[in-house]
C-alpha cells in the first residue's frame, strides 16, 4: 500500500465523485492544492501561452471507463444511502471504436440492447464495500424504469427521484413513454408522471421545440425550451405536489423566481445557510443573499477569490457545477478546451478548473432572513419571489457589498486524461465521504 494511503487508514476519505457519458471518476479532494498563478491580465499573452503556466494530474482515487464495460453512454446517477444508482443511457453499437463515442450519432445503437438501443435499466454500486484495491463494480438493479431514457436528467425532490428524457444522439429517434417518472427509494418502485408539454408526439427534439436546460427550486422543476418556428424561449414548470405542468412565459425577468434560479444558470444552495446561494454567471461563479424582505435588496458578490480567470479568453467553456461538499464547503469545477498558440500546451488540449473552499458569512444572519430563504426553498411558484431581484438589483452600493467570507481550500487547472478520447464534459457529481476501515458512509450531499 502507498504511503498517501497509509497515511488515510481509518480516517474518512473525502471523494468527490464525477460522471461523464463515459466514465465515473472518484477525485480524493484531499489532495488538491491551492495553485498560485501568474497574474496574465495585463500583458497580451493568457496564462495557457506562458511556458511556466503549470498544469496538474487529477488525483483519481477509482475510475470507471462504462462504455469499454459494455455499459451504456450517457448515463446519470443519483445517490441513495450508501449506494450509488446509474440510470438510462444509450448503447453504442457493437465494435465501434471507441474514438467515435463523442459523436455517437455516428456510431448507432445496439438495437438488441433495452429499446432500440436505449436503456431502461438501473445499475447500483455499492459504495460502502468500497477501498483502494476493489474494482468498482456495478450491478444490474431489480428494478428498471417504465421506459428507456436517452441522457435522463435526474434530480432528488423530497426523497424520490425525478427523471425525465434528455436528447438521444440519433435525431430521428422517439423517445418511449413514459418520458417522465418518478422512484420511490421506499416502495422500490417506478411510477408514470405526466409528459412534458415540449414532447412532441414522444419526440425530444423534434421541429418545433429544442429543450435547452433546466433547473429545480424547491418542488418545482423548470424547463426552458427553445420554439425554432417563432424563435422563442418558452419556459415550463412542474410542481412535484401539484401534480401538472404549467406553461409560464417566454421572457425569465417575468418568471415568478429570481433569475439566478432559471434554468440558464447553473448553482446550489450553501449547506447551513438557506439564503446563500453559488451559481455560474457566464463563466464566473457569484454567490446572491437573499433577502430578509421585499424591501432588502438583492446582494451579489463575485467569488474572485477561487475564480482561476479561465474562461476569460482563447477558451471554449463547457457547463460548469457547483457541488456541496459539507455544511458551509462549496466546489466549483469548469471544464473547457483551451486553444493556446504557444508554451507546453498542444494546440488544443482539454483542461478542467476546479476549486474548494469554506463559505462564511460577513453579516449576522436575521432569523428573517433565513425564514426568507426557506420560504423561497418551500414555495418555488409564490410570485412574491421575484420582488427580491426585480426591485432592487440596480442598487450598485448594495450589490457591491461584499457579505461573504470566501476561504479557498484548492483552486487549480488539471488534466483530463482520464477522460479520454470524449469530450470535457460533466453530466454530474456527487461528494461523500467513507472510512477505509470500516466501510462506513459518514455523510452525503449532491
Amino acid at each position: 500500500m502507498k504511503k498517501t494511503e497509509m497515511a488515510l487508514e481509518g480516517q474518512p476519505k473525502p471523494l468527490l465523485w464525477v460522471a461523464t457519458p463515459q466514465r465515473l471518476i472518484a477525485i480524493d479532494i484531499s489532495k488538491l492544492k491551492i495553485n498560485h498563478y501568474e497574474d496574465t491580465s495585463k500583458l497580451k499573452i493568457n496564462h495557457y501561452e506562458s511556458r511556466d503556466f503549470e498544469i496538474h494530474s487529477l488525483p483519481v482515487f477509482r475510475m470507471l471507463n462504462l462504455v469499454e464495460n459494455e455499459f451504456p453512454f450517457g448515463m446519470r446517477f443519483f445517490i441513495r444511502d450508501s449506494k450509488l444508482y446509474m440510470v438510462g443511457g444509450e448503447k453504442p453499437r457493437r465494435g465501434a471504436s471507441p474514438k467515435l463515442y463523442p459523436h455517437l450519432k455516428n456510431v448507432g445503437h445496439d438495437e438488441l440492447f433495452g429499446d432500440r438501443g436505449l436503456s431502461p435499466y438501473v445499475y447500483v454500486l455499492d459504495l460502502t464495500g468500497l477501498d483502494s484495491s476493489t474494482d468498482l463494480e456495478l450491478l444490474k438493479h431489480h428494478t428498471s424504469m417504465l421506459a428507456a431514457k436517452p441522457t435522463p436528467i435526474v434530480e432528488e425532490i423530497e426523497g424520490k427521484i425525478y427523471v425525465r428524457s434528455g436528447t438521444p444522439s440519433q435525431s430521428y429517434c422517439l423517445l418511449p413513454k413514459p418520458t417522465f417518472e418518478v422512484y420511490d427509494p421506499l416502495i422500490e418502485q417506478w411510477k408514470p408522471l405526466p409528459e412534458p408539454p415540449f414532447y412532441r408526439e414522444g419526440c425530444s427534439n423534434c421541429q418545433e421545440f429544442k429543450v435547452i436546460d433546466h433547473s429545480v427550486l424547491g418542488t418545482t422543476i423548470y424547463v426552458l425550451t427553445f420554439n425554432l418556428m417563432d424563435n422563442f424561449y418558452h419556459y415550463y414548470s412542474y410542481n412535484v405536489n401539484e401534480g401538472n405542468w404549467k406553461f409560464l412565459r417566454e421572457s425569465e425577468d417575468k418568471l415568478p423566481v429570481p433569475y439566478h434560479f432559471t434554468p440558464t444558470f447553473t448553482g446550489k444552495f450553501v449547506l447551513g445557510y438557506n439564503d446563500i446561494y453559488i451559481f455560474f454567471l457566464g463563466d464566473i461563479p457569484y454567490a446572491t443573499l437573499i433577502p430578509s424582505n421585499d424591501r432588502s435588496p438583492t446582494r451579489y458578490q463575485a467569488l474572485n477569490e477561487v475564480d482561476g480567470a479561465l474562461y476569460h479568453r482563447q477558451v471554449t467553456s463547457y457547463s460548469g457545477l457547483v457541488v456541496q461538499l459539507g455544511e458551509h464547503e462549496m466546489c466549483i469545477m469548469k471544464p473547457g478546451l483551451v486553444q493556446a498558440k504557444e508554451g507546453s500546451l498542444p494546440p488544443c488540449h482539454s483542461i478542467l478548473y476546479m476549486a474548494t473552499f469554506k463559505v462564511e458569512k460577513l453579516l449576522h444572519s436575521s432569523s428573517s432572513a433565513q425564514d426568507r430563504g426557506r420560504k423561497l426553498l418551500r414555495t418555488a411558484d409564490a410570485s412574491d419571489v421575484s420582488k427580491t431581484s426585480s426591485h432592487h438589483d440596480n442598487d450598485v452600493n448594495d450589490i457591491r457589498a461584499p457579505f461573504l467570507s470566501i476561504t479557498c481550500l484548492s483552486k487549480g487547472f488539471y488534466y483530463l486524461d482520464e477522460w479520454g478520447p470524449e469530450a470535457s464534459y460533466i453530466c454530474s457529481a456527487f461528494f461523500h465521504q467513507f472510512d477505509l476501515d470500516l466501510r462506513k458512509m459518514i455523510g452525503s450531499a449532491r
